[in-house]
């Protein structure tokens, strides 16, 4: 599927307004690319960036001496515990498709728990969901159970809710906010943030 980069002015917004919300924001940037969203977002703030293409890593780490910068997949770097003394409270997560399985992952990882969390998840999902092709995608099987195949991609933005608030209980934190929205070509992108404090 083509990458859809239409929507940067409303990712950069998201990101803004969620800053506001962390005092003394430590970013982890899941998917680095070619680091635009640093420079529109958090180039005062520290960090660590995980990108798996070596030329955009190089890249990153000319563009932000100051953070750690990794060449790797996320997910292994997040299960290892990448920056874990970093006190990091703001997750980025940019993967052009499935972020599921890096909210799991950090949810899952002992190494990340700051009293108060924030996310900003740019989410490719919804036109797979939309096409009818939920039933191969792991990370809505529990919505097709409770909603239906049919149903997934139209009550996309409920279901990530219903997702995070599960996941935030199942691991010791309380949803205190969430805004979402459609955007992008035919609406096939959601973004979603969310404000986590620990119960």
């Amino acid at each position: 599927m083509k990458k859809d980069n239409s929507t940067f002015s409303y990712k950069r917004q998201l990101r803004l307004h969620l800053l506001k919300e962390i005092s003394n924001p430590v970013i982890m940037e899941t998917h680095g690319g070619k680091g635009k969203i640093f420079k529109a977002c958090y180039n005062d703030f520290s960090g660590i960036v995980f990108e798996k293409e070596g030329e955009k890593a190089d890249l990153l780490a000319i563009q932000r001496p100051n953070w750690f910068v990794y060449e790797c997949n996320c997910l292994d770097a997040i299960e290892m515990g990448a920056g874990k003394g970093m006190g990091i409270n703001f997750v980025d997560i940019d993967p052009y498709g499935d972020p599921w399985p890096v909210i799991n992952t950090f949810f899952n990882c002992e190494n990340y728990r700051p009293n108060i969390l924030a996310m900003a998840v740019n989410d490719g999902l919804r036109l797979k969901l939309k096409m009818g092709g939920a039933w191969a995608v792991g990370s809505v099987q529990t919505a097709i159970k409770k909603y239906g195949n049919a149903e997934i991609g139209r009550r996309y933005k409920e279901i990530c809710q219903e997702t995070m608030i599960e996941l935030a209980n199942n691991n010791g934190y309380q949803l205190k906010r969430w805004t979402s929205y459609y955007c992008g070509y035919a609406k096939q992108i959601t973004h979603y943030a969310a404000i986590l404090y620990q119960r």
